[in-house]
């Protein structure tokens, strides 16, 4: 009886999963949103983060310093965590199991559980907005940003996007408690 209760909440969650992913990724019929969250995910692929961690250290010296090291070795944690992850789970990502989800960029790797680009942008904006809290609004909706255009491009189901983050979270909360934060 509990394995059959597992199995349809189970079966539940991947259809949820499934029917959240075909429908973001239909707006990707509008040019103007494929381009933009093609642009996002560029950007959360590292770009953005790496800027940030060259700027802060120029327009606050030893402080800006401190704070992109800080920000560099939580992502090496979050890296690691993720290959991991990845590498155990091997769920493939949706645009190579659904034919009514398209892909519409290339994908680092086969597999889609969890968002590595989800893990890093929610840890990295925990990092930065411990040290800079004046970033709070624009690094959470830039954050908010990467973790839909993994689901909008058909690269993630929101369980991975959603996991991803809360192991991002996680993470990054450690990381600020060994540091005194």
């Amino acid at each position: 009886m509990k394995q059959r209760l597992r199995q349809t909440a189970t079966d539940r969650l991947l259809a949820w999963d499934r029917a959240v992913t075909v429908l973001l990724n239909r707006s990707l019929n509008w040019r103007v949103i494929r381009t933009f969250f093609t642009m996002i995910s560029k950007l959360g692929n590292g770009r953005f983060w790496y800027s940030l961690m060259l700027i802060l250290p120029c327009v606050h010296g030893l402080y800006g310093i401190r704070a992109s090291l800080h920000m560099g070795l939580t992502a090496l944690v979050v890296l690691s965590t993720y290959r991991f992850v990845k590498g155990a789970a091997q769920r493939p990502r949706p645009g190579a199991v659904h034919e009514a989800i398209w892909q519409a960029t290339a994908a680092l790797d086969e597999y889609s559980f969890p968002s590595g680009h989800t893990m890093h942008a929610v840890a990295f904006t925990f990092i930065a907005t411990a040290w800079f809290p004046g970033l709070l609004i624009p690094l959470t909706v830039f954050t908010l940003l990467v973790a839909l255009s993994r689901i909008i491009l058909g690269l993630h189901y929101p369980t991975d996007v959603i996991l991803g983050a809360i192991f991002g979270m996680l993470i990054s909360l450690m990381s600020l408690k060994m540091t005194g934060f």
